[in-house]
């Protein structure tokens, strides 16, 4: 059967890569995926534009195999898929970088790069110098300096995303998806993933791209299908299309500000005060203090050692120094005791430490406060502890089918409110730590999330905030401490708060441009 073909511009005919049609797909009881039926071509970028929720990982699950769809059909080049199997996708030339990344903590580099792509001798012996040579060269070709033979689970986020994606693209794949890969790059790695992306659609691959970054979406897509509430409403050339419309469609409403505004009550009061610390594995130390009511934002480039020194604070990491919460010090290294204290907080990688994807929405929300919810004897007060989990559910707006729904049924925007919402169910923390909080968050749900964290504020909570998004951390934060090496570049007050300052600082150089 041969491959089907469509019309393009100037009357030629474009062979037909993906073809959905009528497809649904619904997760207890409540429908994901609604008769979606759209087709994209070889030699193209293709944006899926849509809020957390509206159904692109699922969409992308199902034409990698990994989920059946409930009905309708799927033709890859042409071909029916009638085996819904990730291995038989694999072969079909179906490769997909997910969303929350998957690789095998334990096992090295070279072996997470190359699995299923061994290379033994003619005596079926491993020939593992040869392969950590090649993923040596493959981490190389992209600017990727990592050593081969470290394991996985030492690797920051960034580099484990840009392992993901060689790992993706380095399979001859005729059919690319990709689930928001820039979401943990610096704008360097960015820059490096689209000259690979460009040279895969110059092959004639088709690749599927998400992306909540509009400046991404102009810049590397040829169409844009936008989804909402499990539906492609649009789909069109992106040059057809504003990000004023790309927006709109998505969210179903009008976004008018993104960011609330940062007017604060001054305080000097401070809540946390950190003095000398030094963290292990950096030779710097820092010392500064975050006031009541205050977001005093972390900026820096990627490996600056800024989630490291929240993870110190935190009680996560080993460090030495003094810190202290409300004038009275915090022992280091002691995680309970910092929950106890009042200290909240988001990690970067919310599947690894900030939620239990295996456990129900109602178990994740309350399980770090069960002492409340246990009576004296030693019973848990269940009617006690859904009630408070409906209510800060509510107020963080996440979107959910029932209590008992698992957390890994969940977008990743709602996975994020839910690693958020936990610290809220028995009151307002005295100091919010937040490494990242947008990672893979659409526009609606940030705007959400930027109005919270400003509320939390305006109600007298300290915020920590590291963020490589430059918009959210100029616009939210109060001052930027600018980190490199472990060690603090500068200050920023408000209005010094410029993205070529942060920069600069962070790249080791003077704040001032003309020096």
């Amino acid at each position: 059967m041969s491959a089907a073909m469509a019309p393009a511009t100037g009357g030629e005919t474009t062979e037909i890569a993906v073809d959905c049609s009528g497809i649904t797909k619904s997760y207890d009881g409540v429908p994901v995926l609604r008769d979606i039926s759209v087709r994209f071509a070889r030699g193209t970028v293709n944006v899926l534009a849509g809020e957390n929720g509206a159904g692109k990982s699922t969409l992308f699950k199902i034409i990698s195999g990994q989920v059946h769809p409930d009905s309708g059909a799927l033709k890859l080049f042409g071909e029916p898929v009638r085996r819904f199997d990730a291995r038989h996708a694999q072969g079909l030339g179906v490769s997909i970088i997910p969303q929350e990344l998957a690789p095998i903590p334990d096992m090295k580099v070279w072996q997470n790069l190359l699995i299923g792509r061994e290379k033994s001798s003619p005596f079926g012996l491993l020939r593992r110098r040869q392969m950590v040579d090649e993923a040596a060269a493959m981490m190389e070709s992209v600017g990727l300096s990592v050593d081969p033979t470290l394991p996985m689970k030492r690797l920051n986020v960034a580099n484990t995303q840009m392992i993901e994606i060689l790992k993706a693209t380095s399979r001859q794949a005729r059919i690319i998806l990709m689930d928001e890969p820039t979401s943990s790059l610096s704008k360097r790695e960015t820059e490096q993933l689209f000259r690979v992306i460009r040279r895969l659609r110059a092959d004639g691959a088709c690749i599927l791209y998400t992306s909540h970054r509009m400046e991404e979406i102009e810049e590397i897509s040829d169409s844009v299908a936008i989804m909402r509430d499990g539906a492609i409403i649009r789909h069109a050339p992106t040059g057809n299309l504003t990000e004023h419309e790309i927006i709109t469609d998505m969210v179903g409403r009008e976004i008018t500000e993104l960011f609330p505004d940062r007017t604060i009550t001054e305080s000097v009061k401070p809540v946390l005060e950190v003095r000398d610390l030094h963290v292990s594995g950096y030779n710097a130390s820092v010392s500064f203090s975050v006031k009541e009511g205050e977001i005093l934002g972390l900026g820096g480039l990627v490996g600056a050692g800024r989630s490291e020194m929240l993870e110190a604070i935190y009680g996560m990491r080993r460090a030495t120094g003094q810190v202290t919460l409300d004038g009275r010090d915090l022992p280091l290294g002691h995680m309970q005791e910092s929950i106890k204290r009042g200290i909240a907080m988001v990690p970067e990688d919310r599947k690894r430490s900030g939620i239990l994807t295996s456990l129900s929405i109602l178990d994740n929300v309350s399980l770090p406060h069960l002492n409340t919810f246990t009576s004296s004897g030693g019973i848990l007060e269940n009617a006690k502890r859904r009630t408070q989990s409906l209510d800060v559910l509510k107020r963080t707006r996440v979107a959910y089918a029932s209590l008992g729904q698992k957390v890994g049924h969940l977008s990743g925007g709602n996975q994020q409110k839910v690693a958020l919402a936990r610290w809220l169910v028995t009151g307002t923390p005295r100091l919010l730590i937040l490494d990242e909080p947008t990672r893979g968050i659409d526009v609606g749900a940030r705007s959400e999330l930027y109005r919270l964290i400003n509320d939390l504020a305006a109600q007298g909570v300290a915020v920590l905030l590291a963020s490589s998004d430059m918009p959210e951390l100029i616009n939210l934060s109060h001052r930027v401490l600018v980190i490199r090496e472990g060690r603090i570049m500068g200050e920023l007050k408000k209005n010094e708060l410029e993205q070529e300052t942060i920069l600069r600082l962070a790249m080791g150089r003077s704040s001032n441009a003309n020096q």
